[in-house]
């Protein structure tokens, strides 16, 4: 007798949307400092003297936290900066 395939559905955690996460830009060996702060305009509507300070920050210490707030807009701006062939993760900010 054969099972039945149900389809998996797949549910967040409710404390997971209920956190704050951290978009993270990560310094790579590609992408122009120009670009990166082109980007960072455009993605988040950055001024441009912003957008230099964060792509400073990548340049220098290797990554920045570029924006913070609820999980799903979090999610939206990662593949926003990985269309843009940005290296960034998405990190869950500490619980204080």
């Amino acid at each position: 007798m054969a099972v039945a395939d149900t389809p998996e559905t797949k549910t967040r955690d409710q404390s997971d949307l209920d956190s704050v996460w951290s978009v993270i830009v990560h310094n790579d060996p590609v992408n122009l400092m120009s670009y990166v702060t082109l980007v960072f305009r455009r993605v988040f509507g950055f001024p441009r003297e912003k957008a230099e300070r964060h792509m400073l920050e990548v340049h220098n210490q290797g990554r920045s936290i570029v924006w913070s707030g609820a999980r799903e807009p979090a999610e939206v701006y990662l593949q926003q900066l990985h269309a843009h062939l940005l290296l960034a993760t998405l990190e869950k900010a500490p619980q204080n």
